[in-house]
């Protein structure tokens, strides 16, 4: 008998990639990130990206500062082939903590995991540099390798783009990698404030939707009574919603619910039970799992954290 796959859990997982992607893109397009972004690169002289678990494009490609000869090399298919490789030797090692990795012709990539509790939500990457000064073997090497994909590159194009491309010692690029590592943290920490924030260009009737959930965040509110209030078709809000804030709406207010939480968890004096309650969970059970997912630790212990006992 002929197996299939059941298509309800295909298209579930399609959806979770996309709405990681919808996550990054809102993210990205916070000041805060932009602010850093641009710090980072003026800083140190390389290019950074923010970008999904699942990608099949090269993070840093056409991005500032570029390294010479990623960009020729993302031009051909072959050569791209194996720039993807190195990618995803970083995207599964990369799962919990800072990983790098050395491309076949000799420049080094880093990606470091953005993590809110037990979700991965991507990586932030930087690299394309050398770790000391490419040796005329390893030019040899690259000079053969370009061969094989198919570039025309002469020797002396070659020797030129290894000897602008950035040399940066063991130590300091430790360094560089500790100061994307702390970004990640800051991220994660405030992943849920910039998401119920968000107010990048959106649409009239979405600004409208946030302040309603906001205003009845305590009710039970369902997605048709939310549309219904903004003028719009449920199908309608519920693509228009996803595509604004890069979350469903079930997700967002929750994430509204939560940050109302952490608000409240800072008076000792109120009890766990009664903050759930007063935030909108109708089960103590079901506020203590969606804030673990969340925040990544318990209510009890976000309080501890906090000093307020």
């Amino acid at each position: 008998m002929q197996t299939t796959i059941a298509q309800p859990n295909l298209d579930n997982a399609a959806n979770k990639r996309q709405q990681n992607k919808n996550l990054i893109h809102s993210l990205t397009a916070s000041k805060i990130y932009q602010d850093y972004e641009r710090a980072f690169t003026e800083a140190t002289g390389l290019p950074v990206s923010f970008r999904p678990v699942e990608s099949w494009q090269l993070p840093n490609h056409g991005r500032r500062n570029e390294n010479g000869l990623c960009a020729l090399l993302a031009e051909k298919s072959k050569a791209c082939a194996s720039c993807l490789q190195t990618q995803q030797e970083l995207s599964e090692n990369a799962q919990f903590e800072p990983y790098t990795a050395t491309c076949r012709v000799g420049l080094v990539d880093t990606a470091v995991p953005v993590r809110q509790g037990e979700q991965l939500i991507g990586f932030l990457q930087t690299g394309q540099i050398l770790r000391r000064k490419a040796s005329q073997a390893q030019i040899a090497r690259t000079a053969k390798l370009v061969a094989e994909w198919g570039l025309d590159i002469s020797s002396e194009q070659l020797q030129s783009l290894y000897a602008n491309t950035k040399v940066i010692s063991p130590c300091q690029y430790d360094a560089v990698v500790k100061l994307l590592a702390i970004f990640a943290e800051h991220i994660a920490l405030v992943c849920n404030q910039l998401l119920v924030q968000q107010h990048n260009s959106e649409p009239p009737a979405i600004t409208r939707a946030k302040e309603f959930i906001i205003e009845n965040q305590t009710e039970d509110l369902s997605l048709g009574q939310v549309a219904k209030a903004v003028n719009t078709s449920t199908f309608h809000f519920c693509k228009m919603f996803k595509k604004s804030t890069g979350l469903n709406f079930t997700d967002y207010v929750s994430r509204v619910r939560i940050e109302k939480a952490k608000n409240l968890l800072l008076n000792p004096n109120l009890r766990i039970s009664e903050i759930a309650y007063e935030v909108g969970f109708q089960s103590l059970t079901h506020f203590n799992r969606v804030f673990k997912k969340i925040t990544g630790q318990s209510p009890s212990n976000y309080r501890t954290q906090l000093g307020a006992h």
